[in-house]
């Protein structure tokens, strides 16, 4: 489980990506918050705003690192 774990966070040169990182970390935010949400009042929830900025910010960071993988670099 932990080379699984440590492959995710890596780009195809056995670097570890900080986007991959961010990006995970921001999905993983946003499902606990969404089953949070779910299970509580109506009351306490996110904000829709907030809710849809951290979706683009996990939707940048996983794009970016997928972009990497095709550009070429000198």
């Amino acid at each position: 489980m932990k080379k699984f774990i440590q492959q995710i966070l890596q780009d195809e040169n056995g670097v570890y990506s900080s986007k991959r990182f961010t990006g995970i970390l921001c999905i993983l935010a946003l499902i606990t918050s969404l089953l949070l949400n779910t299970f509580t009042h109506g009351e306490i929830k996110p904000s829709d705003a907030l809710v849809n900025a951290v979706a683009l910010f996990s939707f940048g960071a996983l794009g970016l690192t997928s972009l990497d993988k095709w550009s070429k670099r000198k």
